[in-house]
């Protein structure tokens, strides 16, 4: 078994990797600046290290942690929301390059060269063909999918200039709970708590754009429950190959398809409010994850639609409050 360094490890999808991680046995140092991740999500027996990967601080922290040895890093710290990268893309830059490229530096001094990386669906832009394959085009529409595939770049020559092993997941849309584990963004942006926030409070959901080439207008995108995703680095650990993975399911939902799901799920009636297109917002974004199946063996075992939003509901009926208490 042996010992990781989860950046981002207070994050949802990073909660949920610490979370099987440590049930597989290994032991977990979970860094986070805790921004927008939560402290009340990490597991009680992983260690916490308060740090940001901008701050100098933190990569002599780092260092000491990487003398005391360390076998992986899984490297999930990142903005990701896509509307504020195009607003301030210089935080992004900031935070998903020139961080990260500090992280790899840090890491090189010390001689530990294993990483599992969290990219995007975003590094592909507008698919020109769905699903999509990872040797399809990387044209990103926005300033987040940038920075996921300049990262990317950056692992790839470290790669194969100082002998680093890596693979790269590009996740298409994460979704679901665990018992433990849910979506708790402030403001909230993801699409599936926002729409079951909708059906709960009986209130309106904005839907961004519907004249969209897609089957109703609206945008089609395809998810993946966080359960899988997490499983997926637990097979990549045993095989760094310098490969790149889609993480999705191959089957795409439109946005009206979801709240007519969340509708039968939850018993309630939800209303719609139609906005504008947002800038940065593809089609549609479908993977294609034969790959990960052939090659990792990996398999999405929880991902149905009913499933992720039925365990996301019952996570948003037994944390009303997300992770806080109620004042």
């Amino acid at each position: 078994m042996g010992r990781i360094l989860v950046t981002g490890g207070a994050g949802y999808i990073g909660s949920v990797v610490t979370e099987q991680l440590i049930q597989a046995g290994h032991q977990v140092i979970v860094l986070d600046h805790l921004e927008q991740g939560h402290a009340e999500a990490i597991s009680s027996e992983a260690t916490q290290l308060y740090g940001d990967i901008c701050d100098p601080m933190t990569h002599m922290r780092l260092g000491e942690l990487f003398l005391s040895g360390v076998d992986l890093v899984i490297h999930m710290a990142a903005k990701t929301v896509v509307v504020e990268s195009m607003k301030d893309p210089q935080s992004y830059f900031q935070t998903n390059v020139i961080g990260s490229v500090n992280l790899l530096n840090t890491m090189l001094r010390y001689g530990v060269k294993n990483i599992i990386f969290s990219s995007s669906a975003a590094v592909y832009g507008n698919p020109l063909t769905v699903p999509v394959e990872e040797n399809h085009s990387l044209l990103p529409i926005n300033v987040y999918g940038e920075t996921k595939l300049m990262f990317e770049q950056v692992l790839n020559r470290y790669s194969k200039a100082y002998g680093m092993k890596f693979v790269v997941f590009r996740y298409f849309n994460a979704a679901g709970a665990t018992k433990t584990v849910g979506e708790n963004h402030n403001p909230e942006t993801h699409l599936i708590p926002r729409i079951l926030s909708a059906a709960l409070n009986r209130e309106k959901v904005q839907v961004y754009g519907t004249d969209y080439p897609t089957k109703d207008g609206s945008c089609v995108r395809d998810y993946v429950h966080v359960s899988d995703i997490a499983q997926a680095h637990l097979i990549a650990m045993e095989n760094l190959n310098n490969r790149v993975y889609n993480i999705g399911t191959g089957v795409g939902f439109s946005i009206l398809e979801l709240i007519k799901a969340t509708e039968k799920v939850t018993g309630r009636k939800i209303e719609t409010r139609i906005a504008p297109a947002r800038d940065g917002d593809p089609a549609s974004l479908v993977s294609s994850i034969k790959r990960a199946r052939t090659e990792l063996g990996w398999e999405p075992k929880y991902s149905d639609i009913t499933t992720i939003l039925n365990d996301t509901y019952q996570w948003s009926l037994t944390h009303p409050f997300g992770y806080k208490k109620r004042e």
